[in-house]
C-alpha cells in the first residue's frame, strides 16, 4: 500500500511538473520532398527553379514549424529555412573560395583547425536576400563543429554561444 502511495505522489508531482517542460525545439523530421507542403515546395521552386533537393526536414523552432532544405543548384550546394506558409527566412549558399580573412580569423581562434565547408547565411525580407555571417565547418583532432564568422572576419563564435546571446536578447 505505501508503495502505491508514493507511486501516487510521484505522478501527482509530474503532472504538475511537467506542463512547465517544454519539448527540445531541434528534433527534426526527415521527410521526402514530395512530402512538402505546397507553399514550400513553391517557394524553392521560385529562387531555384532548376534547384535538386537533397534533403528536407521539418522541425520546430521557438514553436513554429520551419523546414530545412539542402539542394544543389548550378553546381552549388544551398540550404534554405522556410515557413509553412511559404515564407523563406533563410537561405545559405555554399563559397567555394574562403574569404582571406575569414580563413586567418578562424586560424587565429582554431590554429589546428582545417576548414572543410564555408556557407554564406542570408536572411531573406520580402524576397530580398542579405548577407549576414558565414557559417564554417572546420576539423579539428577528428571532430567537425560549426563556427558563425561575421562578415567582416572580426567575430569567431561557436553555433552554441551564438544560440546563447540570441537568447539574451529576447
Amino acid at each position: 500500500m505505501r508503495g502505491l502511495t508514493l507511486w501516487c505522489a510521484a505522478v501527482a508531482v509530474l503532472g504538475l511538473v511537467a506542463p512547465g517542460v517544454t519539448v527540445a525545439d531541434d528534433k527534426a523530421e526527415k521527410l521526402s520532398p514530395d512530402k512538402l507542403p505546397k507553399a514550400v515546395a513553391d517557394a524553392i521552386k521560385a529562387r531555384f527553379p532548376d534547384g535538386k533537393i537533397t534533403s528536407a526536414e521539418k522541425e520546430t523552432e521557438d514553436g513554429k514549424v520551419v523546414y530545412d532544405i539542402e539542394l544543389t543548384s548550378g553546381g552549388l550546394k544551398y540550404e534554405m529555412d522556410i515557413h509553412e506558409d511559404g515564407t523563406v527566412e533563410e537561405i545559405e549558399k555554399e563559397i567555394k573560395e574562403v574569404p582571406a580573412a575569414v580563413a586567418k580569423a578562424v586560424e587565429g581562434k582554431y590554429p589546428k583547425a582545417k576548414i572543410v565547408e564555408v556557407m554564406e547565411r542570408s536572411k531573406v525580407k520580402d524576397k530580398k536576400e542579405t548577407p549576414v555571417d558565414y557559417e564554417v565547418t572546420i576539423e579539428q583532432d577528428g571532430k567537425k563543429s560549426e563556427l558563425i564568422v561575421a562578415l567582416d572576419a572580426k567575430s569567431v563564435k561557436t553555433e552554441a554561444e551564438e544560440k546563447a546571446e540570441k537568447k539574451e536578447k529576447k
